[in-house]
C-alpha cells in the first residue's frame, strides 16, 4: 500500500492528538484513505521539549518552513494557531500544489481569503472541518450533506468555556468572576481568557461557517462582537422567570440582496429552542436548509481527541483526492462579502432599566420606547429594593438595532432612570421552523 508523507505543522494539545490518532488507528486510517499516513516531519519550537509525542525525535524540527518544502512530506497539517508564521507556511505549501488541513479558525477568518483564492488557483484542497466546533463534521454537512439546499439561517453556541461559564452561573446562582475563576483552575478556561468570554473566539467561527454556507468571506475587523462579562445573576434570574437560557449565540444569514448578517453576543433563547439546553462545555449548531429543514448538530467542540478526529477525517478526505484525481472536490471559491450593517439588524429585546419608584415613571418610560417605534410585548415590575429604584423590565415586539439603540439612549436620558439600561437580544423560533 502506498504511503504518503504528512508534514505537522505544531505538535501541541491538538498536534499530539493528531500523532496519536494516526499511531493508533494506523490500519484503520489507511484502509479509509487508501494510503497509509505517516508523520515525516513536526515543525516544533523547542525539539528538545517535544519529545515523546508520538513522532519519532530524528523528524522535529525548529525550522517549519523546511517541514513545507521537505520532499517526502505530500500533505501539509497545520495545528500552530495564531496568524503569523502560520500564514506563509499554509501559503507556501498551497503555492507548492501541497493540500493543507488546517485547525486554525483565526488564520481561516482574518486571513481566509488569500488562502482559498491560492488553494483554487492551484487546484489544490484546503480542509478545515477541526476549525469549528471540534470534532462535530458542521462544515462536511454544509459543504457536501445540505448542498441541495439554500441556507437559510445557522444557529450556534460555539464556545465551551462560554457556555460552561453560563451554565455554571444559571445553575448555581454564582457570579461571573467566581464562575470564571474556578473554570481557570479546572482547566476550561485559559489563564487569558478574553479571546473566549470576548467573543473572538466564535467570532472567527461564525466567520467561516458564513464562507461554507455563502461561498463568502467578510471583513473580520468589520464584524461587531460582543462577550459575556456583562451577564449578571440578576439577568439570568429574570431569564429563568421568563423562560428563557442565556446563552452566547452566533447568528448566521444571508439577506436578500446578498449581504452577510453575523451576529455574536450574549441571547436569551426560548426554553423551547433546540439550543435552550445544550450546557457546559459542549457545542451545538442548528442549521435551517429551505429543502431539508431542521437539522441540528451536538458535540464536544474543543480538546485533544474530538480536534484531532476532524484533523485526521480531513487527512483521509485529502488523502483520497490525492490518490484519485477524478473524485477530488474541486476547491472552494470563496469571494469577498459585505457585512449587514449593525443598524440593520431587526430582533426582539430583553431591556432592564432601573426605575424610580412614583407614579408616572413606568409611563414614561414606555412612551419613550414607544416614540422611538419600540413596541413592548410584555413587562415585569419588581418592588424596589429601598434605594427609591425598581427594577423594570421590557420585552420588546422586533425592531431595528438603529431604533433600539437610539430608544436606549434616550432612556438613560431620563431623570427617571438610574444608570445605563441593559439590552439583551431575544432569539425565539423564526417562523420559518415552526
Amino acid at each position: 500500500m502506498k504511503t504518503l508523507g504528512v508534514g505537522l505543522l505544531g505538535l501541541g494539545t491538538v498536534g499530539a492528538g493528531v500523532a496519536e490518532v494516526l499511531t493508533r488507528h494506523a490500519d484503520r486510517v489507511a484502509a479509509r484513505a487508501g494510503a497509509r499516513l505517516e508523520i515525516v516531519r513536526a515543525a516544533v519550537h523547542d525539539p528538545a521539549l517535544f519529545r515523546g509525542r508520538g513522532v519519532p525525535d530524528d523528524r522535529l524540527t525548529d525550522d517549519a518552513a523546511s517541514v513545507v518544502a521537505h520532499p517526502e512530506v505530500d500533505l501539509v497539517v497545520e495545528v500552530m494557531g495564531g496568524l503569523d508564521p502560520a500564514h506563509g507556511l499554509v501559503r507556501a505549501a498551497l503555492d507548492a500544489g501541497r493540500p493543507v488541513v488546517s485547525a486554525n479558525k483565526a488564520l481561516l477568518a482574518e486571513r481566509g481569503q488569500d488562502l482559498f483564492e491560492a488553494a483554487e488557483a492551484r487546484g489544490v484542497e484546503l480542509r478545515f472541518e477541526a476549525s469549528v466546533a471540534g470534532g462535530i463534521p458542521v462544515l462536511l454537512s454544509l459543504r457536501d450533506g445540505l448542498a441541495a439546499n439554500r441556507i437559510e439561517s445557522i444557529y450556534g453556541i460555539l464556545n465551551g468555556t462560554c457556555n460552561y461559564i453560563l451554565t455554571r452561573m444559571e445553575q448555581e446562582r454564582r457570579p461571573f468572576d467566581a464562575v470564571l475563576a474556578e473554570a481557570q483552575a479546572s482547566g476550561y478556561a485559559e489563564a487569558n481568557p478574553s479571546t473566549d468570554i470576548d467573543g473572538i473566539d466564535t467570532a472567527h467561527k461564525a466567520v467561516v461557517l458564513a464562507a461554507l454556507a455563502y461561498g463568502k468571506l467578510v471583513p473580520f475587523a468589520e464584524l461587531p462582537i460582543e462577550g459575556i462579562r456583562r451577564i449578571t445573576l440578576a439577568d439570568l434570574d429574570f431569564a429563568r422567570e421568563l423562560g428563557y437560557a442565556a446563552k452566547l449565540l452566533a447568528v448566521v444569514r444571508e439577506s436578500a440582496d446578498g449581504e452577510i448578517e453575523i451576529r455574536v453576543e450574549p441571547t436569551f433563547v426560548h426554553g423551547d429552542h433546540m439550543l435552550a439546553s445544550v450546557s457546559g462545555v459542549f457545542n451545538a449548531v442548528k442549521i435551517h436548509g429551505d429543502v431539508v429543514g431542521d437539522t441540528f448538530y451536538h458535540g464536544r467542540g474543543a480538546g485533544r481527541e474530538p480536534t484531532a478526529s476532524a484533523v485526521v477525517s480531513d487527512l483521509i478526505r485529502v488523502a483520497r483526492g490525492r490518490l484519485h484525481p477524478e473524485i477530488r472536490p474541486e476547491p472552494l471559491h470563496v469571494a469577498p462579502g459585505v457585512l449587514m450593517p449593525r443598524d440593520e439588524w431587526v430582533s426582539r429585546a430583553y431591556l432592564r432599566v432601573a426605575l424610580l419608584d412614583q407614579p408616572g415613571s413606568l409611563s414614561k418610560a414606555a412612551g419613550t420606547l414607544g416614540a422611538h417605534g419600540i413596541s413592548i410585548a410584555s413587562f415585569i415590575q419588581k418592588e424596589s429594593t429601598g434605594n427609591g429604584f425598581a427594577s423594570v423590565v421590557f420585552l420588546t415586539h422586533p425592531a431595528t438595532e438603529r431604533a433600539l439603540g437610539q430608544a436606549l439612549a434616550s432612556l438613560e436620558a431620563l431623570p427617571e432612570v438610574d444608570g445605563p439600561p441593559v439590552r439583551i437580544r431575544i432569539e425565539d423560533e423564526p417562523e420559518t421552523e415552526e
